[in-house]
Parts: structure tokens; C-alpha cells; sequence
């Protein structure tokens, strides 16, 4: 009989909870969206007034620090321009500060070598005219000496051959009659 009576009880305990789970009930649903509404509104103020502004405030440090950055990265962009800039300007100033003293040093060293040249140039006319002087003076002096030369040829050449040696006079007369007629 003890076994009967567990039967039983154990039979009528599915009768009692035969609605299933709890929250499925109708009969508590009050409560729990009471409950609902309590944690709901709970969380939701936590949220709005606790987490929320931190999230926001942090937000706004971050957007506010982005800025910032893309500020301050704006105006070294400028600055960097600006020195490159000054930097391209410095350059065309040394190239056209190096072409002025290529060509300065160019004009000098043009002047320079014409004064050489001048210089050599009036030497060698010096020792050209030198030379042509010289060269007269041994031209009339080997002249001087051709006439005493021819003299004394005609008078040994008259001489081979008609036997008696030609005068001075008669030298002299034959010597001046070519000299004229070349």
C-alpha cells in the first residue's frame, strides 16, 4: 500500500504544475513585467547618466584630440611648404648666382687670354721685325759682297778667255748696265 500511495503522489504532481514553466503562466506575468519595468527603467537611467556621458565625453576628447591633429598636421603642412618653397627659391638664387660667376669667370679668363695673346702677339711682331732687319742688314751686307763677287768673277771669267785681264773701269760700267737693266 505504501507503494500505491507514492503512485498517487507521484500521479497528482504533474497535476499541479501541469501549466509548464512560470513564465509562461498568465498568473504571474504582472509581476514579472513589474520586475521588467523596474530593472528596464533601472538600466536605463545607469545608462543616460552614468555610462552614456562617459561614452560621449570620451567621444568628444577623441574627436576634439582627431582635430587637434588635423590642425596642427595642416599647419605643418603650410610651414613645410613654405620651407620648400624658400628651399626652391635659395636653389634658383645659387644657380643664378653660379651662372653669373661661370660667366664673370668666363669674361675674365676671355680678357685675360686676349691680354696674353696681345702681349705674345706684340712680342712676336718685336722679334719679327728684329728678324727682318737683321735679315736686310745681311741681305745688303751679302749684296755688297755679290758686287765684289761679280767684279772679280768678270774679271777672272774676261780673263780665261781673252787673255788679258778687264779694267776696273770697264767692270765697274758692265756691272752697273746689268744692275739697270734687271
Amino acid at each position: 500500500m505504501a507503494e500505491a500511495s507514492d503512485t498517487i503522489a507521484t500521479a497528482e504532481a504533474p497535476a499541479k504544475g501541469s501549466a509548464g514553466m512560470p513564465q509562461f503562466d498568465f498568473a504571474y506575468w504582472p509581476g514579472q513585467i513589474v520586475w521588467a519595468l523596474i530593472i528596464f527603467v533601472s538600466l536605463y537611467v545607469l545608462m543616460s547618466r552614468m555610462l552614456l556621458p562617459r561614452v560621449r565625453s570620451a567621444l568628444q576628447t577623441r574627436a576634439a584630440k582627431i582635430e587637434g591633429d588635423m590642425e596642427e598636421a595642416r599647419r605643418l603642412r603650410a610651414e613645410a611648404q613654405g620651407q620648400a618653397d624658400a628651399a626652391a627659391k635659395d636653389i634658383a638664387d645659387a644657380r643664378t648666382r653660379a651662372q653669373r660667376t661661370a660667366s664673370d669667370a668666363k669674361a675674365k679668363s676671355a680678357e685675360e687670354a686676349k691680354a696674353r695673346q696681345s702681349a705674345l702677339e706684340a712680342e712676336l711682331n718685336q722679334k719679327i721685325g728684329d728678324a727682318e732687319t737683321r735679315i736686310r742688314a745681311n741681305r745688303d751686307a751679302a749684296m755688297s759682297n755679290v758686287r765684289g763677287i761679280a767684279a772679280d768673277t768678270v774679271v777672272a771669267i774676261s780673263e780665261k778667255l781673252t787673255g788679258e785681264a778687264a779694267s776696273a773701269s770697264e767692270v765697274v760700267t758692265a756691272l752697273d748696265a746689268v744692275a739697270a737693266s734687271n
